[in-house]
């Protein structure tokens, strides 16, 4: 499905979070997308983590407005050995970057609703998606 390998494809993400006053929050993160959920870790003390301590909901989002992937779900903190060993497998052959799983926090955000778009007028009526996830 063209969404699932826009996900898939994409370089850089954002993250957007719900601050404790109930402001907004977004920031670019890297990330995976693995098993139909993305993946992705962060510094312990940084605001989007402390705004998914309080509010797991979260919003995550493709880099290219053209081909836009909008994915709303939870971010569940993951200590899964198996998922987090193929998880820095996956990121190292993506940014070249090794993760140290001693490090994290790691997160998984299983979509509970996908909106895609494409830009280009002749697509977007026969394009546009929506899933639901139970």
């Amino acid at each position: 499905i063209w969404a699932r390998e826009v996900l898939e494809k994409s370089r850089n993400y954002w993250i957007s979070t719900i601050c404790p006053d109930g402001g907004p929050h977004s920031v670019p993160v890297w990330g995976i997308w693995m098993d139909d959920s993305f993946v992705f870790s962060s510094g312990a003390k940084s605001r989007k983590v402390r705004n998914l301590a309080g509010e797991p909901r979260c919003v995550i989002t493709n880099e290219s407005g053209a081909e836009a992937v909008i994915v709303e779900g939870i971010a569940v903190e993951t200590t899964d050995r198996t998922l987090l060993e193929r998880f820095k497998k996956l990121y190292y052959a993506k940014y070249e970057w090794e993760l140290d799983l001693a490090n994290g926090p790691f997160f998984v955000v299983k979509p509970d609703k996908v909106l895609a778009f494409i830009e280009h007028s002749n697509q977007f009526t026969t394009t546009a998606t929506r899933w639901k996830f139970a």
